[in-house]
């Protein structure tokens, strides 16, 4: 107790956040040794998706010292006079993290250029890598964590998340700062207030001429918004109607209880207005407007479509509209084994990587244009002869893209749901899903990963498991990851994984049967292997 209580006063002595500092003495006065040790008895770490934690006080929390540190660790990585580029969300405390880290960079040097107001995370990434003198971008938001979190995202200069040793070298540095409140502060940095460059270049993506569709459209209380509908209007669609109750940016994300697109209830309000107003098609964004979900109407309803649906159709427009030999598209090893074989059928090359748009963006070799990338979890970027627009996820793009192919389909008579049919009858049903469960305790998830690896299960849901890699040890050529994959008789996989933003396990899982064989069939394959992996994790 008395070594976290020095640790806690000297981060006392420092704080430049009444808030925080409020908080910690009101700890300290009540002598509250567990809140101590949640705060000072570990510390966020720094990663290839930056830091990413809960607001308060100590290094185990996002609070103004946490962010001064990183930003000091990262500027020791950045030469001089380099030019950075800082952007935030709306979240709570992401301006005045913003403005910290600016501060920092330029007294060490640098010449940081902040955003006048929240934007999106794939315009601050767009813009990293625009401009020749810009050394790296910072991305102040937590995406699509609960209300109570924010994050500290990286870009290195070619406008993609830092991936090692990048991240490792930037974790040392960080580690031997100083006191925040002895470092060299700079002031009067230049303002940004357009997002023109990233709207030019996304308005102008080849899609077709196709425009008559009607939009529904949340930005989930995030940033999305403007710049979306900015976009449909240069691109010449119709304007979206705006779900009213979460169009306005809001910290505490007050209608959903976790604003992710993939979380259930998290799209009820656009369901029911689309379902009201008799649209085509329900479009969403994630707070920081980097994923992008899509729901369409069926005879029994709405149905939101999986990433790894949005990712093959997605796929084939881009294809469709680009054309030579060198061109590239890339996965992750839990997204689902379609893009292989829709690469193959278009004769373009094709990468696995691992989880995260970090590593998607450096799947191609020498020669290759990379011009699609997906990852299941609703992330998309979207490229035409140029190349990918965003070296990240662009929910932006991704959504006009979609609404540009459901536009395409109404015009021949045709909707997104009956274009997954002509891809299961060409290549066979490719059905996926995800399980996920969400813990308290992360010992929780340690422990089930290490039962898999001391004991693989040899079937699951009836189906022989032919081979199981433990991910850490950098099965194919790819970097070692805690993971474990089981390849399954009959063409069926599972990878399970923990999260690398939110305590949570997560399970991915694919069904593949030959082509003619209806979806409806391996549906109910994918519900029996779900509940066989949540038997074997014992969570």
């Amino acid at each position: 107790m008395s070594d976290l209580r020095a640790r806690a006063e000297l981060w006392l002595a420092q704080d430049p956040d009444p808030a925080t500092r409020d908080e910690l003495r009101a700890i300290l006065g009540a002598d509250d040794e567990k809140a101590l040790a949640d705060r000072f008895g570990a510390r966020l770490e720094f990663g290839t998706a930056g830091l990413r934690g809960e607001l308060g006080a100590g290094p185990n929390r996002m609070n103004r010292v946490t962010v001064m540190r990183a930003a000091a660790g990262l500027a020791a990585c950045l030469p001089r006079g380099g030019r950075v580029i800082v952007g935030f969300d709306a979240r709570h405390g992401s301006r005045r993290f913003a403005d910290d880290t600016a501060a920092v960079l330029a007294g060490a040097g640098l010449r940081p250029e902040v955003f006048a107001e929240p934007v999106p995370t794939p315009v601050l990434a767009h813009f990293t890598r625009a401009f020749d003198d810009v050394v790296a971008g910072v991305m102040v938001t937590a995406s699509h964590n609960p209300p109570r979190d924010n994050g500290y995202k990286v870009y290195w200069g070619d406008g993609a998340q830092i991936v090692p040793p990048q991240d490792t070298e930037i974790s040392a540095a960080i580690d031997a700062v100083g006191r925040v409140d002895e470092l060299p502060l700079g002031d009067g940095w230049p303002v940004h207030r357009d997002t023109e460059l990233y709207l030019d270049a996304v308005a102008s993506l080849r899609l077709g001429d196709a425009r008559d569709i009607s939009v529904v459209y949340t930005p989930m209380h995030g940033v999305g918004r403007d710049v979306l509908l900015q976009a449909f209007e240069r691109a010449g669609f119709p304007a979206p109607l705006v779900v009213p109750e979460q169009a306005d940016p809001d910290p505490d994300f007050p209608t959903v209880a976790f604003p992710n697109p993939e979380e259930p209830g998290a799209l009820d309000l656009a369901l029911a207005l689309a379902a009201e107003r008799g649209a085509d098609l329900v479009i969403a964004n994630d707070p920081d407007a980097d994923r992008c979900s899509v729901a369409v109407p069926t005879p029994d309803g709405w149905r939101a479509l999986t990433g790894d649906e949005v990712g093959g159709l997605l796929a084939e427009h881009v294809l469709r509209h680009t054309s030579g030999g060198d061109r590239l598209v890339a996965t992750t090893i839990v997204s689902s084994s379609l893009l292989a074989d829709i690469a193959a059928a278009h004769g373009v090359r094709f990468a696995e990587s691992l989880t995260g748009f970090k590593w998607i963006m450096k799947a191609a070799r020498p020669g290759d244009r990379l011009v699609f990338g997906y990852e299941e979890a609703l992330g998309h970027s979207v490229g035409d002869d140029r190349g990918v627009l965003v070296n990240d996820k662009d929910g932006v793009g991704a959504a006009l893209a979609v609404a540009a192919l459901a536009a395409e389909a109404k015009r021949d008579g045709r909707t997104l749901l009956d274009l997954l049919d002509d891809q299961a009858e060409r290549y066979g049903p490719h059905a996926t899903a995800q399980l996920s469960v969400r813990v308290e305790d992360l010992s929780l998830i340690s422990g089930a990963m290490a039962r898999l690896r001391a004991a693989p299960p040899t079937e699951l849901a009836g189906r022989a498991v032919v081979a199981s890699d433990d991910l850490a040890l950098g099965e194919g050529g790819l970097p070692p990851t805690d993971g474990l994959r089981f390849r399954l008789e009959g063409g069926a996989r599972i990878v399970v994984r923990p999260s690398g933003t939110e305590p949570k396990l997560k399970c991915y899982l694919e069904v593949v049967l030959p082509a003619g064989t209806a979806r409806t069939r391996a549906a109910a394959d994918l519900e029996a292997l779900k509940a066989a992996i949540a038997t074997a994790l014992g969570l």
